[in-house]
């Protein structure tokens, strides 16, 4: 004996991302646990699923026993919907819904036994016939019975009598008896819950788990989803080995000849590149040149800011001679102002991957990790997460540019996480003291495909951009900030003298350009 091939198949869940995650959808004629604490977002998710069935022309039933037809339907304005073509059940309170219309309709809950209660479900189910189902909530059932052995009988008689009649259900239950839980978990066919969390700073983050279902291979663990106007966005988590993809092997520079020289001719395809260094020593300008070289090819760029406003970031690249804002216009370059304490890391991690399949991004800029590390509430958690973007982004042949700021100015440094080991090349900027300056210089101390200098040159930004000087071969200890200079003391003065004549013919520039204003 055998079951009908179209048992148990896939039927859409109507949320965005939880089909994947439940490797197709819902499984059709099976009753399915959601669990969660009040505010998790249930009710939403089962809406949006009878509204995916009353929009495929099915027969979609809520019954409630919790909150009235009169709230479900604001929860429904809320977010643009109309639940017309969805029967609404209620078994609560008159007094609790002002609609006059309903009022024949309702049964005090409170006055009935659980049998009887039970017994109008069924009969109401039997009227319509319909295809999908959403009880809400099992709590209230619970309360009815006064026993587990009692609560479980009457949730199985429901079940059987869903299954029999072909009907694919959701059973809403608010956990809040903990005890109770594997009762229920063992009766239906899959278990999904959800749960709320109030970090101490910031928006709440809401995150789901599949915790059982049946003869079907799921995505386990966390998933973050965020509750909009429109209802719930499930991120699914990312698994880079699922997202292999074939690209040239080739080299790409900045544009600035000694820059390129110092990273052996560029940067490879498919690698990722740290850019480590003290605040203001030129890394987001530096990781700016190499995004605008790429917007020149016609390459779409995504650039994911932390530190500082959309704005701010135009002005300064204009500043350096870098336009970036025609592309920003034209859609080749798409620049996010992240807000670490709003936004979840899975929620992050899809607009990474929106933009390399939906607008084929070839280069992704962090600026910076430290802000990234933020909307991380666990350090260990960060590290797994970054190991999945990163794999994700070089199996798709993206160039990836990681900024972070290390804390101190000049001398010893430190950083607050170390994910050096994840990047393929490493960029150390440092801050030295020569001549009565205060320089930048630049190395390269990892690369892990192909060549590399292993020399310090200095880095200047100018008005008209980067500079890259030949390598610092006269000076010793530049990266610990106060060098020995071991050379000509006369060639010395005589850089001295350089310097100070750029700097007057630069006054001599913007006092031209003021006057000419």
């Amino acid at each position: 004996m055998t079951a009908p091939p179209d048992d148990a198949s896939r039927i859409a869940t109507g949320v965005p991302g939880l089909d994947s995650i439940l490797g197709g959808g819902y499984a059709a004629n099976r009753a399915h646990l959601l669990e969660g604490r009040p505010g998790s977002g249930k009710t939403t998710l089962a809406l949006q699923f009878l509204l995916d069935g009353a929009s495929r022309g099915e027969r979609c039933l809520y019954i409630t026993l919790s909150e009235s037809r009169r709230e479900l339907l604001n929860v429904a304005g809320r977010h643009g919907w109309s639940l017309d073509g969805i029967e609404v059940f209620e078994l609560v309170p008159p007094e609790l819904s002002l609609d006059p219309s309903q009022q024949q309709s309702l049964v005090h809950s409170s006055d009935l036994e659980l049998g009887e209660t039970v017994r109008l479900a069924i009969a109401e189910i039997d009227r319509i016939k319909p295809q999908r189902v959403v009880v809400d909530s099992l709590s209230e059932i619970r309360l009815l019975s006064q026993g587990s052995l009692r609560f479980r009988r009457q949730v199985l008689a429901l079940r059987s009598y869903l299954l029999i009649h072909d009907t694919t259900a959701l059973l809403l239950d608010d956990i809040t008896a903990e005890q109770d839980d594997l009762n229920l978990h063992s009766l239906c066919h899959a278990v999904i819950r959800l749960e709320q969390l109030a970090p101490l700073y910031g928006g709440e983050r809401r995150r789901l788990r599949v915790i059982k279902m049946r003869a079907t291979a799921f995505r386990g663990g966390y998933h973050d989803f965020v509750i909009r106007r429109g209802g719930l966005s499930i991120f699914p988590r990312l698994v880079a080995s699922e997202h292999g993809h074939p690209f040239p092997d080739e080299r790409i520079g900045c544009g600035i000849a000694a820059f390129d020289a110092l990273l052996g001719g560029g940067l490879d395809r498919g690698t990722s590149t740290m850019l480590l260094g003290p605040s203001g020593v030129g890394k987001s300008s530096s990781a700016l040149a190499f995004v605008t070289s790429a917007l020149k090819r016609g390459e779409h760029a995504l650039i994911l800011n932390f530190d500082e406003a959309t704005n701010v970031l135009m002005r300064r690249a204009r500043g350096l001679g870098m336009e970036i804002e025609p592309y920003c216009a034209s859609g080749l370059l798409t620049v996010e102002q992240i807000d670490p304490a709003e936004i979840s890391p899975g929620e992050l991690a899809i607009r990474v991957r929106d933009a390399v399949e939906r607008d084929d991004a070839r280069i992704v800029l962090i600026d910076s990790l430290t802000g990234y590390h933020n909307a991380m509430p666990e350090e260990q958690y960060l590290l797994l997460h970054m190991h999945e973007i990163l794999t994700y982004l070089n199996q798709q042949g993206v160039t990836t540019l990681l900024v972070l700021a290390q804390h101190g100015l000049v001398g010893p440094m430190s950083t607050p996480i170390d994910l050096t080991y994840l990047s393929d090349t490493i960029v150390l900027f440092r801050f030295f003291e020569a001549a009565g300056e205060l320089r930048r210089a630049v190395s390269v101390v990892k690369k892990r495909v192909g060549p590399h200098e292993s020399a310090i040159r200095e880095l200047r930004i100018e008005s008209g951009g980067l500079r890259v000087g030949e390598p610092l071969a006269a000076f010793r200890g530049v990266l610990t900030g106060v060098p020995t200079y071991d050379g000509d003391p006369d060639r010395l003065m005589a850089e001295q003298d350089m310097a100070e004549q750029d700097m007057a013919d630069q006054n001599v520039a913007e006092w031209d350009g003021d006057e000419r204003q």
